[in-house]
């Protein structure tokens, strides 16, 4: 399952995977991965995999890093700038928008996949 998380810096996509995590029975600690640019979870039996593609910079870089090995069909993953990574990723199952409002955000959930409506109807 692919999941996009969009949205301008602070506005929430992090706090959002940390939530999930959390919800998931994580009890370790989560970060961003802005500087690691992935980093990998395992909870309630779910390999999970939060990237933050903030500072990716081309293809060569993510084929360096081998990334493309992550997609391998067993993980979930929760994709932070996915516009940075185009043709590199799978396209999305969900795509959640942040917006920072003057007070407090909006969200937006659009489910692209039956596997995202599936998910989408549990929440």
């Amino acid at each position: 399952m692919v999941i996009y998380l969009r949205g301008d810096l602070g506005a929430g996509k992090t706090t959002l995977v940390r939530g999930m995590l959390n919800a998931l029975g994580y009890g370790g600690r989560v970060k961003s991965p802005t500087y690691t640019l992935v980093e990998p979870y395992h909870a309630a039996g779910l390999d999970l995999r939060h990237f933050d593609l903030y500072r990716l910079r081309d293809e060569d870089e993510w084929e360096a890093a081998g990334f493309r090995d992550e997609f391998d069909g067993q993980n979930i993953f929760f994709i932070e700038w996915p516009e940075n990574a185009q043709g590199l990723i799978p396209h999305a199952d969900m795509e959640i928008a942040f917006e920072i409002l003057e007070q407090g955000r909006n969200t937006e959930i659009h489910a692209n996949t039956e596997i995202g409506k599936q998910c989408l109807k549990q929440l």
